[in-house]
């Protein structure tokens, strides 16, 4: 949807007038339905009059197309600034230029990422290059009038305020910087060049209302290469039951309908395979012509996945196909053919930073699309604000008359004794109890160490076959090296250990990263993700007194946000907040102690429930 579309001419006397801000704000209210706010309208006020006088060269023509605010399909993003023309050799070009106020930015290491003040302080945002460049590909990859017309766009980003220093320019985002150049508050005129390599002529055929009125889905360049990315990747290959959940989604989607909705619910544990089946999907969707994303409230499997299927841990044209479950409080109905939600039972209620953005997720999940996949495992649901339940999705898929079916997959979790292992697990911390009350027959490496210093060894030993072993940890401990790295997190003086959380450097790559063994992984980073060997620290959270496990939730760190809203729920129904809060500190431990598909160590630091565990090994 295009907020605002003029000419050149137009625009400059819209510019002129001194009512830019105003013009854009109403067409905002007209075409969005939505008042702008106040920084909104403070940026239209300042950039656009840059843009303007980098558009004053008679070598540009005065019928230019000029769009602003162009909604982005199946997205909230919108570009900020269009112009649109033909080259020498009148081929159509739109030059999309995202413009910043910024005038700071500090370097991260991650990929596409810097830093700059918004709100008051530096937060993490995506680089500008990288920002203008994804958009690109988003449109590039699935509107078929660019694709199908030859339609060249070129991105680029324009921060008018900012003066040289290396940071924003600095080689870490070389790549983006390539593939969108960067103008600086002294590039106008080199801004003004590079529009005029690709605008010599002016628009006359009228190309951003072809673009806006092009079908939206998938280009078959896109569908081909994300078809080959995974043939031979034996990380993605299906077995057994996977293969009859796949063939039975596909199935439903044919005859999915905005007035037909079908959802589908499957349920499966640790180890079933569940994110294999859902990457499989997305590509033959996608290969099939179909919109389709793969969604996760964890960033974590998002990151992870798009990277082992690319081959690269840097962001690629398959990025926007990889979704958070909050991008949905603004989507149209039916505007998507398909939605696979893996990790389901993590779905809140709410979204956004703070919690008070849409209605609910799972009903905004239906809403938005024709067909969606729910992969679920009840049992890993590990936060007070976790939603995600069988009869959630039931409930809101009946409310929208969409026809609901039900599967499961059963374990593949690479070892002869996994389900054993599992109902040991449950039975041991009292989950539930199950005919696997010690581990006698399940053939699984599993070992409970006397002291972190030899936990840590024998993962250590276990990383330098593969890169696939990683220790974590229950969310006990104060993330003090965030604010100063010299600092550690998680301190055993009378051991001699101290290691560092991993939630800043790595992210949600944190599971890939070589040298990331030297830290501890949480909850958080590596839900829904599986490693060969897992070495868990389970903190004081979880004890163990008289042969009764038990949660304490004073023991968890106050930055934890799984467990908000435990204090007012224990005001209000003391049992029910016990029976809430002993679900999800075992559940966690759950779902930590079953990451790896070849052995779990363990160390506890309640002494008692170290022996529990070793107890329950071999005692009946």
């Amino acid at each position: 949807m295009l907020v605002y579309q003029s000419t050149k001419a137009g625009f400059n006397i819209d510019i002129t007038s001194g009512n830019i801000d105003e013009i854009i704000s109403k067409k905002v209210f007209e075409k969005l339905n939505r008042k702008s706010a106040k920084s909104e309208i403070e940026s239209w006020r300042n950039s656009l009059m840059y843009m303007n006088n980098v558009l004053m060269d008679p070598e540009i023509p005065d019928n230019s197309g000029i769009s602003i605010e162009c909604q982005i399909p199946q997205t909230s993003k919108r570009i900020d600034f269009i112009i649109t023309g033909e080259n020498e050799n009148s081929t159509e070009h739109a030059v999309i230029v995202e413009l910043k106020q910024w005038s700071e930015a500090q370097i991260t290491d991650k990929d596409g990422i810097v830093k700059t003040i918004l709100g008051g302080g530096f937060v993490e945002t995506s680089h500008p290059s990288y920002q203008a460049w994804s958009y690109s590909a988003l449109l590039s990859n699935f509107n078929e009038t660019i694709y199908t017309e030859d339609i060249q766009l070129k991105p680029c980003a324009f921060l008018h305020n900012y003066s040289p220093d290396g940071i924003i320019t600095n080689e870490f985002y070389s790549e983006y910087l390539i593939k969108a150049p960067l103008f600086l508050k002294s590039d106008q005129l080199k801004l003004r060049d590079f529009i005029k390599s690709f605008v010599k002529f002016g628009d006359t055929k009228n190309l951003m209302y072809r673009i806006e009125k092009g079908r939206i889905r998938p280009s078959k360049m896109l569908a081909d290469s994300i078809v080959a990315l995974i043939k031979g990747n034996q990380e993605f290959v299906m077995i057994d039951d996977q293969k009859i959940v796949f063939e039975t989604a596909l199935n439903m989607s044919k005859n999915s309908s905005a007035r037909n909705k079908k959802v589908l619910i499957v349920e499966g544990g640790p180890g079933t395979g569940k994110s294999v089946v859902a990457v499989n999907l997305l590509v033959e969707f996608t290969r099939l012509g179909k919109l389709a994303h793969y969604v996760s409230k964890n960033a974590a499997p998002r990151a992870v996945f798009e990277s082992k299927l690319t081959g690269t841990l840097r962001k690629t044209v398959i990025s926007n196909m990889f979704k958070s479950s909050g991008s949905y409080t603004e989507m149209a109905p039916a505007s998507m053919d398909v939605l696979i939600i893996d990790e389901a039972h993590r779905l809140n209620e709410k979204s956004g930073l703070y919690g008070n953005i849409g209605e609910n997720q799972v009903k905004e999940l239906i809403h938005s699309s024709k067909f969606s996949v729910f992969f679920i495992d009840e049992d890993q649901r590990i936060a007070m604000q976790d939603i995600g339940t069988i009869d959630e999705i039931e409930k809101w898929a009946l409310s929208m008359d969409a026809e609901v079916y039900r599967t499961s997959l059963s374990s593949q979790f690479r070892c002869s004794g996994s389900d054993g292992y599992i109902s040991w697990i449950d039975h041991t911390l009292q989950i539930r109890e199950t005919a696997n009350s010690t581990f006698e027959g399940i053939d699984y490496d599993f070992k409970v160490f006397d002291t972190p210093i030899s936990l840590k060894d024998a993962i250590f030993d276990k990383n330098q076959i593969n890169n696939k072993s990683r220790l974590v940890a229950g969310y006990c401990y104060p993330w003090k090296s965030k604010k100063d790295k010299s600092l550690f997190d998680i301190e055993f003086p009378a051991f001699n250990f101290k290691m560092r959380w991993n939630l800043t450097e790595d992210g949600s790559l944190w599971i890939l990263k070589p040298e990331s063994v030297n830290e501890v992984g949480c909850i958080h980073t590596c839900q829904g993700l599986e490693l060969d060997y897992v070495g868990v620290i389970i903190g004081k959270d979880l004890l163990s007194r008289e042969g009764f496990v038990f949660a304490d939730v004073s023991a968890r760190s106050s930055s934890d946000k799984t467990i908000h809203g435990f204090k007012k729920m224990k005001k209000e129904s003391p049992q029910l907040a016990m029976k809430t809060i002993n679900a999800i500190v075992k559940n966690t431990y759950r779902t930590l102690m079953t990451r790896g598909m070849k052995g779990c160590y363990i160390y506890a630091e309640d002494e008692e429930l170290n022996e529990w565990l070793k107890f329950s090994m071999g005692a009946g």
